[in-house]
């Protein structure tokens, strides 16, 4: 055995007898100068004492290691049989993830009597590649053991002295390696989450309910039953509400606010608002006219301000969508449910009255208005920016059109107005001018859409600050923000329907030149593809005012007919099309040869819609780096659910579109149809 010998702090406190002994021989050599006898006194003490000392070090030296070391392993026992006994769960796992030791609680908690298992076995979520390489590198984990909820905690711990401990055990890692461990703690949470998710389900979740066509169905409806109809909706919301336990106060005749806990959120989400289909069943005999409801959800708010702004904006986005449908905001996140039916029409004009007024004096207060339509313009896009013109000429205003790119259908109604001496030279600019010309003071109108990022120049979205909006495209979640004047209505055929309404109310005998009113006469048939889809009563009220402004329909035909390359790639395209569960049409368009392939996706279809059995239509077509899809319905699928979940998509619910960059035309029919599967599979889809 090798011979032992003090070291450290011990062996320090063992040479203090000598230390001391050469104090009093200092001590004993100053005392020389003052009293010699006293010093002899002195020294001979201290030789004594060190005398003394010395023997008893050399005699006792080995008992006194021996008290020391057993004291050491004594003090090691508690130390080891405190660690073991902790109520802390803590274990030693190898590089490999092997738990090579663990305490009692640790034990308890695994409901197994030994280490010497995988810790995967007992916690899947720590992964091998996942255990910590590095000695400052914690690995925090979550995990559910036994019904009870744990955090993991994982430290790479340096232990050479542990080695003959480990291997005394005989716990070796598979390399035969001891110096690298890996120690693993686990933290009780089960309180904290449980504390922590009932927090959640107790937040106040605030709502909004509007009747949509509250007006439009008590008129269909004989008048002794009108009371009758109400009762009985009044009676589906409130069955509802207390379904979820909600609080629910009327505010007016067709709105209502709401308050429910979080809890139940869950619940409506996995019936899907089942509140619509309940409401949209009941009936009075008054043929096809059925009162919807729309439902904006104010979720995860910080207050409950801020929860019933969330409300607000969800139930403008709902209604502004067209109704028949719930929007649900979460933050910046938007969800939206139902939509399944189309926009009532209104038989009111009083809105479109009230924004004519509101834009005419918008306009009488600036001197120069920048008016642009969405990217890739069509017609409707510039019927509707033609006919805003018209309003801003009638007031002696300065007006700009944006205009980028002149596709092969919109050439024959702009190419009318270029070099045309009724009209500025500069009436039509670039989005690069327009940047150079734009002011804060100035007035920007944007027709035909909604989004800043769809439109032809998003950056005068930053450098204007008034800015009114005139579409027919059903809301989404990146809108414009506090426009200044907003009239979005997707129960309207196209912008120029919704225009041509306004232009009737500006006053002031304002009158539409022949050639303007077939730019807007054109918007209205191309959109309705010939008045065949989206028409209503005000539709055509729209046309016949433009009729008697003087638009020449057999012209506006002969403009908008195709050319026979265009017609032999439309031809080839419905030949070549894929019919994708029994009902849905997928077809590729051919850019080659063609000036405008995304009109011409459009055009194809429609076309397919024309075919029986086809539910929807879903047109592809590669074009500048992008895949553009032109979706269309009748009323069986609301496209446009189907292209917004696809991300930069959206439209109406028989006409939408989406745009996608980084894809092929393959792997584009795929994404759509992995949404459909979904939609089946959810029950949106029969």
């Amino acid at each position: 055995m090798e011979k032992q010998k003090a070291k450290g702090k011990l062996k320090i406190y063992l040479l203090w007898p000598v230390l001391l002994t050469v104090l009093w021989l200092a001590v004993g050599c100053i005392l020389f100068a003052v009293n010699k006898n006293a010093a002899w006194l002195v020294l001979g003490v201290t030789v004594l004492y060190f005398a003394s000392v010395i023997s008893m070090y050399l005699l006792r030296r080995k008992y006194i290691l021996k008290d020391y070391v057993d004291f050491a392993m004594d003090y090691g026992q508690l130390q080891r049989k405190m660690l073991k006994e902790l109520r802390l769960p803590y274990g030693m796992l190898d590089a490999d993830g092997m738990l090579l030791w663990c305490n009692d609680e640790f034990a308890a908690i695994s409901r197994r009597e030994k280490a010497g298992y995988e810790i995967r076995e007992l916690l899947p979520e720590v992964k091998a590649f996942s255990l910590p390489k590095h000695d400052m590198e914690d690995r925090i984990y979550h995990a559910e053991i036994n019904g009870r909820n744990y955090q993991v905690a994982l430290r790479m711990m340096e232990t050479p002295e542990f080695d003959e401990e480990i291997e005394k055990l005989g716990f070796v890692d598979s390399r035969g390696n001891t110096e690298k461990m890996i120690a693993v703690y686990l933290y009780d949470e089960t309180d904290m989450v449980l504390l922590r998710q009932e927090n959640y389900d107790r937040r106040l979740i605030m709502g909004l309910l509007y009747l949509d066509n509250y007006d439009e169905v008590l008129e269909s409806v004989e008048e002794v039953k009108r009371s009758l109809l109400m009762a009985l909706v009044d009676r589906k919301i409130n069955r509802y509400m207390q379904e979820i336990d909600a609080v629910i106060k009327k505010l007016e005749k067709d709105k209502y606010f709401f308050v429910f806990q979080n809890k139940y959120f869950a619940e409506l989400d996995e019936k899907k608002f089942s509140i619509l289909e309940e409401v949209r069943s009941v009936s009075m005999g008054n043929g096809d006219t059925s009162i919807t409801i729309s439902m904006g959800l104010g979720v995860n708010a910080d207050s409950y301000q801020k929860g019933y702004e969330y409300a607000r904006a969800a139930i403008d986005l709902a209604l502004g969508r067209g109704g028949d449908q719930v929007v649900v905001k979460d933050g910046e996140n938007i969800t939206y449910y139902g939509g399944k039916s189309e926009s009532v029409e209104k038989n009111t004009r009083v809105k479109a009255r009230m924004k004519a007024q509101a834009l005419r004096e918008f306009i009488e207060n600036k001197n120069e208005i920048f008016i642009m339509g969405h990217a890739n313009g069509d017609v409707d896009s510039f019927g509707s920016a033609i006919g805003v013109y018209r309003v801003v000429k009638h007031l002696g205003k300065k007006a700009y059109i944006v205009l980028n790119e002149v596709g092969s259908q919109l050439r024959p109604m702009t190419s009318r107005f270029f070099n045309n001496p009724d009209y500025e030279d500069d009436l039509f600019i670039s989005n690069l001018k327009a940047q150079e010309l734009a002011t804060p003071g100035a007035l920007l109108v944007v027709v035909d859409v909604n989004r800043p990022s769809l439109t032809e120049c998003p950056a005068l979205f930053d450098r204007i600050e008034q800015v009114i909006v005139l579409d027919h495209h059903r809301r989404a979640s990146d809108s414009v923000e506090n426009a200044t004047l907003s009239y979005v209505e997707p129960y309207a055929s196209s912008a120029c329907e919704l225009v041509a309404e306004v232009l009737q109310y500006i006053g002031d005998g304002l009158k539409l030149r022949p050639l303007e009113a077939e730019a807007m006469y054109a918007g209205i048939m191309i959109d309705t593809n010939n008045f065949m889809t989206k028409t209503g009563v005000r539709t055509f009220e729209a046309a016949a005012f433009l009729r008697r402004s003087g638009a020449d329909v057999t012209r506006i035909r002969k403009a908008f007919r195709s050319d026979m390359t265009e017609y032999m790639q439309k031809a080839k395209a419905i030949s070549n099309t894929e019919i994708f569960m029994g009902s849905f049409a997928f077809a590729e368009c051919n850019p080659t040869g063609v000036e405008s392939p995304t009109i011409l996706g459009a055009q194809i279809a429609n076309e397919l819609m024309e075919i029986m059995g086809i539910k929807a239509s879903f047109v592809f077509t590669n074009y500048k780096d992008k895949i553009y899809i032109s979706a269309r319905s009748i009323d069986e699928l609301n496209v446009q659910v189907v292209m917004e979940r696809l991300g930069n998509g959206g439209g109406h619910m028989s006409v939408a579109g989406a745009q996608l960059t980084g894809v092929t035309v393959p792997e584009a029919m795929e994404r759509v149809k992995e949404v459909l599967n979904a939609m089946k599979k959810g029950g949106e889809i029969e």
